[in-house]
């Protein structure tokens, strides 16, 4: 136990300055276990944290330290990501495959990070395999620091809400059948917190404002989140303090956070939470109940519909997200003070997905490279000076237009470089696109039969060059593309990856290598001492 606890503290030392101490520690001692769950009535191997389907939630302050030591308990090889947590000068604890060797069954790991001057709603999910579909996901809070004032008073309450499709089939099934060349079928429910329809109530008294923070943790499907007879006031997305619009309904699309504020200003009973699918053939639906305190009556009749298929009136809602330009983030100076709209841009790369056969089975491309993970992290490979892992420049700046082939993509990139990445998406479904490590930009949208043509160098003079959303998880539209703006300042290997899981595992991800010659503490950390080796990194 003290080689541990000096362990812990020589990391630390490493992260912040041991000699002000101002910043404090959070430990967490997690388990992960297979344990039975029955979501939506069917018995399945779930994955739990600490016997706890979702886990348990992470809360910190901006700039805490969170020590999270993972055991093993599984029969395979585990790794948790933090979906959002932006790891400054630190990819070694990303916890993906391309950054670090998974956890062993029957061993530890521990994760030390730093939430550096970020705060907002987030989550953290199990990112190797398909374990993402058996759970092991919870919630991320990171709070102010009392001495920077917040665009909104405090609610009497802060609720997360995790919601996403589900299967009935286990994980290692839904993967074999990917494994087979073939793709998921459509899924069989939406959870809420874990539970099915009706399994989850939320408590408020008459007259206060509560805080929801929803995340879309599912597979495949984007979502609509709405309340029976209540407004909903937009306050903060992934980190970014926004305009304070009232919604009837939010559309939060795989990988999204939102914060809203909801008064309880309604007659005393019980209310409908509804979830809903989007842009879906068949609509998947599933409720949680807002129950008054003082309530007089169960909820009745049948839940509020929402949108299903309109794809124009959810590019007016994303449209309408703006900067809170006078509110303060994780630093006490405005968040308009970083004007993003007169930084040059140092290049401009032009990401297009597409579905792709190969050697006869179903895969998934980024400008027709369809990724296949290395045999050793490619974290470890770059540090280490191990050739034959990966090359740079792998994947093109630009679409090919051609078929897709198999390769580990990884693409280079300058630190303090402002780079602008166009996604473009000519397929028939809704994409959504997550970058580790990074908040960017959203400076312009297009769907291609409202607006016309394709993006151009003429696309700029209609984008949000002011007051836009920084975020990390975009969607993209059918036949449409996104435009972002993303400052390079993050050293490290990073994952640029689609949101929907089974995409993502056929190859629709690359890793961006944003690189700094001077091989400083103050642009990078050096690699942890408790740092697993694996591939060909053993040893080393």
């Amino acid at each position: 136990m003290a080689s541990w606890c000096y362990w812990v503290v020589g990391v630390l030392c490493l992260l912040v300055s041991c000699s002000n101490g101002e910043d404090p520690y959070r430990f967490y001692n997690w388990n992960v276990t297979y344990g039975d769950i029955y979501p939506l009535g069917v018995k399945q191997q779930g994955i739990l944290i600490n016997g706890q389907f979702p886990g348990p939630p992470l809360e910190a302050v901006t700039n805490d330290n969170l020590i999270i030591s993972v055991f093993n308990s599984l029969d395979e090889p585990f790794l948790l990501s933090w979906n959002g947590v932006q790891q400054k000068r630190n990819s070694w604890q990303d916890g993906v495959y391309g950054t670090n060797c998974p956890i062993s069954p029957g061993t530890n790991f521990t994760y030390v990070l730093q939430v550096k001057d970020q705060i907002g709603s987030y989550f953290y999910f199990p990112s190797l395999a398909m374990h993402k579909a058996a759970g092991g996901y919870g919630g991320i809070k990171i709070a102010s620091r009392s001495v920077i004032p917040v665009p909104f008073d405090p609610p009497a309450g802060d609720f997360t809400f995790l919601a996403g499709d589900w299967y009935k089939m286990n994980h290692t099934d839904l993967k074999a059948t990917l494994d087979g060349g073939s793709d998921l079928p459509f899924p069989d429910g939406i959870l809420i917190n874990g539970r099915g329809s009706n399994g989850y109530t939320f408590t408020v008294d008459q007259g206060k404002t509560y805080r929801f923070r929803i995340s879309n943790v599912g597979l495949t499907t984007a979502l609509n989140f709405r309340i029976q007879g209540h407004k909903m006031l937009l306050v903060e997305v992934e980190g970014t303090h926004t305009l304070q619009n009232t919604y009837d309904s939010l559309d939060i699309h795989l990988g999204q956070s939102y914060s809203v504020l909801v008064t309880a200003d309604q007659p005393p009973q019980d209310y409908y939470i509804v979830v809903s699918s989007r842009f879906t053939s068949q609509v998947l639906s599933s409720t949680a109940i807002l129950h008054y305190s003082n309530s007089a009556a169960s909820v009745s009749g049948a839940p509020p519909g929402g949108p299903t298929i309109q794809i124009d009136w959810s590019l007016e809602q994303a449209r309408s997200l703006r900067r809170n330009l006078t509110a303060s983030g994780p630093r006490p100076n405005p968040q308009g003070s970083y004007h993003y709209g007169m930084i040059n841009t140092t290049r401009t790369v032009r990401l297009q997905n597409s579905a792709v056969m190969i050697n006869g089975k179903q895969r998934y491309a980024v400008n027709s490279v369809s990724f296949v993970p290395a045999d050793t992290p490619l974290k470890l490979a770059d540090h280490f000076n191990i050739g034959g892992v990966f090359s740079l420049g792998s994947i093109p700046d630009n679409p090919t237009g051609s078929g897709g082939y198999l390769q580990t993509s990884v693409m280079a990139a300058d630190f303090r470089g402002f780079a602008e990445f166009v996604f473009e998406n000519t397929e028939d479904s809704v994409q959504s696109w997550h970058i580790d490590g990074h908040n960017f930009f959203v400076v312009g949208w297009l769907i291609c039969r409202m607006d016309g043509g394709q993006w151009s160098a003429a696309s700029r003079l209609n984008y949000n060059l002011r007051d836009t959303i920084s975020r990390c998880t975009v969607q993209v539209y059918p036949q449409s593309w996104t435009a972002i703006y993303m400052p390079l300042d993050n050293v490290g290997m990073w994952n640029v990856r689609s949101q929907n899981w089974a995409r993502q595992y056929l190859g629709q991800q690359f890793y961006l290598r944003v690189y700094s010659p001077a091989n400083s503490w103050r642009d990078e950390y050096p690699i942890p001492s408790n740092a697993l080796r694996c591939g060909r990194a053993v040893g080393m």
